[in-house]
């Protein structure tokens, strides 16, 4: 009981700390909007589906002879309507939420994820990136900008797939005879990192005109986030998520080792792969529509963890929120400059000196 108190107790504040975040930056902008027609707008823009209609499009795929593809279009119907200058609902409704849900979702995928590798890896220095995530991403994305004729499935679907597929390669190469030892995984990792950062690089040398297009995702950004993306990305976070947090109690019992937790019930190498798996879906899910944003993954987990302590079941909650409003709060710093900086920037910027500071005040423990 008293565990369950923790977590709630946590979880409450943290999701009450984004939500807080969230409605302050929906007022800050070109347009000042005052809270409470940011609040009264954000409630008009709550939407519930009530259709969905299946339909064929044609030419989809050009370079493929026009392959046509399968799309489902959702029907939604707002069950309020509160009395909102019809230019501040259209701001906030449409301009400023898309970007805060994807800012939320995005911080909240890294944040979890980062966790899930520090307490997988035993390291507090590890983040989603250690499996080949991001990297593969940046390869997929950057191919689909700089050579749009080959890769024709579109930015962020390529991104999605370098990522799962970086994340698999990585997997393939560590396991042997059915085990996945986390020493090898992540040697792995860094090769397969660099193998993939020096293909980008050649990548982006080869781009032309392209250039700027690829670095501005390299760097990160959630410029022109829209509710189609977040209608993609949310499910996909929310139940890999759901999945993790199953797994917390298991995530604790592993910090002890491999063999006192098999000891204990734990079918290490099936969690192992769960874990691997899922994790790196969530992450991917999110750099496919914000591109490479670092420092997320690495000091959230890792500040959070300093506060509640190493327990899985509350620090992966409170991870998530926690992220969710440092990624939005330096979204927000990023549009509010002269000319919009990537969040990427922003979170490094923040991040470092933060978690430098950290590791100064705070006696850093292994895991």
């Amino acid at each position: 009981m008293r565990v369950l108190t923790r977590v709630t107790a946590w979880t409450a504040a943290s999701a009450g700390l984004l939500a807080v975040v969230a409605l302050a930056s929906a007022t800050i902008g070109p347009v000042s909007i005052s809270l409470p027609n940011v609040a009264l707008a954000a409630l008009d823009a709550l939407a519930v589906p009530v259709s969905a209609s299946v339909s064929l499009r044609d030419a989809a795929l050009p370079a493929l002879g026009g392959l046509p593809w399968v799309a489902v279009d959702l029907g939604y119907v707002s069950p309020l309507d509160f009395d909102v200058p019809g230019t501040q609902q259209y701001i906030v409704g449409e301009l400023r939420l898309p970007r805060i849900v994807m800012g939320a979702t995005v911080g909240a995928s890294l944040a979890i994820s980062g966790a899930v590798m520090q307490g997988f890896f035993r390291n507090p220095m590890a983040d989603p990136s250690i499996v080949g995530v991001s990297s593969g991403a940046a390869v997929g994305a950057v191919a689909a900008i700089t050579a749009p004729t080959v890769v024709v499935v579109g930015v962020q679907p390529a991104a999605f797939l370098g990522a799962l597929v970086a994340a698999f390669t990585v997997y393939l190469v560590a396991t042997e005879n059915g085990r996945t030892p986390v020493a090898t995984l992540l040697l792995a990792g860094v090769a397969i990192q660099t193998l993939l950062g020096a293909f980008t690089s050649f990548l982006i040398v080869h781009s032309g005109r392209s250039i700027r297009e690829a670095m501005y995702w390299l760097m990160g950004s959630l410029h022109g986030s829209r509710w189609h993306e977040a209608e993609v990305a949310l499910p996909v976070v929310v139940l890999g998520s759901v999945v993790l947090l199953a797994y917390a109690r298991d995530m604790n019992v592993l910090l002890a080792g491999e063999e006192d937790a098999h000891a204990l019930g734990v079918e290490v190498e099936r969690t192992k792969r769960l874990l691997l798996a899922v994790a790196s879906v969530v992450t991917a899910a999110a750099v496919s529509f914000a591109g490479a944003i670092g420092f997320v993954g690495l000091i959230v987990p890792h500040a959070v963890r300093l506060v509640v302590g190493p327990d899985h079941r509350v620090l992966l909650p409170v991870s998530a929120f926690a992220g969710g409003a440092f990624l939005v709060t330096a979204d927000t710093l990023a549009r509010s400059t002269a000319s919009e900086l990537p969040v990427g920037i922003v979170t490094a910027f923040v991040g470092a000196p933060f978690f430098l500071y950290l590791l100064r005040d705070r006696e850093v423990h292994a895991l």
